[in-house]
């Protein structure tokens, strides 16, 4: 099981020199990858906050590190034109030398569409016709479009994408699933949808085999991935940015009772987790790293 780490999103502010040192303190410390959210603005009972911008930032981390793979975690394609977020993708593949990968989600944050003036309505639908252009431009390379929410003509992706470049949903809802598991490489989830433990995740499990039946693909060939929350010695709690999604109690303990935990996601079947730790700084990212050694 590969283990990444998610990098400073909202819970504290935090400037681009430290994002910049706990990517390469992950890198060092021999994790699989990084990631980054797509978020513009969240409201909470503390006030407003926000991340930096995701691709700005995904280009920067491409360029200060070496090795490991890096992504959105993921997405929003409704905060760019489709064909612009393709744009963008091999952009920064390139920059990495073929480390991205593309996560891509519809978005759930009402604050920051109303905020930056993007539509929130039909998400699903919108997001289907902007999967099937960011992904038939990544695969081909180029495509014509007439479709409800984008109409594109003689689009052409040149340079043209890394053609193995790994697609990745993040999503539990069937309607996505369906659109997307015939053509996607890993599939993703985060902690609040499966309480943060490994035997929580045979029913997102169970969805998405059952999108596979649907659409004909087999299963086996998408890796799984889940974000998964933990607490470390230092930890007093994460401001996760949001006042609508369910809190969940982090994996939390010694370091033996944390490896052991962790440990269980790829007994339950998980390719990768990407930790979302508390606090995710430099010294969490070496702590962790002494945590999976214990895995290892």
């Amino acid at each position: 099981m590969k283990i990444g780490v998610q990098l400073p999103e909202v819970e504290r502010p935090v400037r681009w020199a430290e994002v910049r040192e706990v990517a390469l303190a992950a890198e060092t410390c021999g994790f699989d990858s990084i990631w980054v959210g797509d978020h513009l603005l969240y409201r909470d009972e503390e006030g407003a906050s926000g991340p930096w911008e995701a691709w700005s930032s995904l280009a920067a981390l491409a360029e200060v590190t070496e090795r490991v793979e890096l992504g959105p975690l993921v997405a929003a394609t409704s905060f760019h034109s489709p064909a612009m977020i393709a744009k963008m993708a091999v952009t920064v593949d390139e920059i990495s030398g073929g480390r991205l990968i593309l996560g891509l989600g519809a978005g759930w944050n009402q604050v920051e569409y109303d905020a930056f003036g993007f539509p929130f309505d039909r998400r699903v639908s919108r997001f289907e016709e902007a999967f099937t252009i960011i992904r038939t431009l990544i695969r081909d390379g180029a495509i014509d479009f007439d479709g409800n929410f984008y109409e594109l003509r003689e689009m052409e992706l040149v340079p043209r994408a890394r053609p193995d470049m790994k697609l990745m949903v993040g999503s539990n809802g069937p309607r996505m699933l369906r659109a997307t598991v015939p053509h996607i490489d890993m599939w993703n989830t985060w902690h609040v949808w499966f309480a943060n433990r490994a035997d929580g995740l045979a029913p997102l499990f169970a969805e998405l085999e059952a999108a596979c039946r649907e659409t004909g693909r087999d299963p086996v060939g998408i890796e799984k991935t889940a974000a998964v929350y933990v607490s470390l010695s230092r930890g007093e709690g994460r401001r996760a940015g949001s006042e609508n999604r369910p809190e969940v109690v982090p994996i939390s303990g010694s370091h033996e009772e944390m490896a052991l935990a962790l440990g269980g996601f790829a007994g339950a079947g998980l390719d990768h987790i990407q930790v979302v730790l508390d606090p995710i700084d430099a010294a969490g990212v070496e702590e962790l790293a002494r945590v999976v050694e214990l895995i290892r």
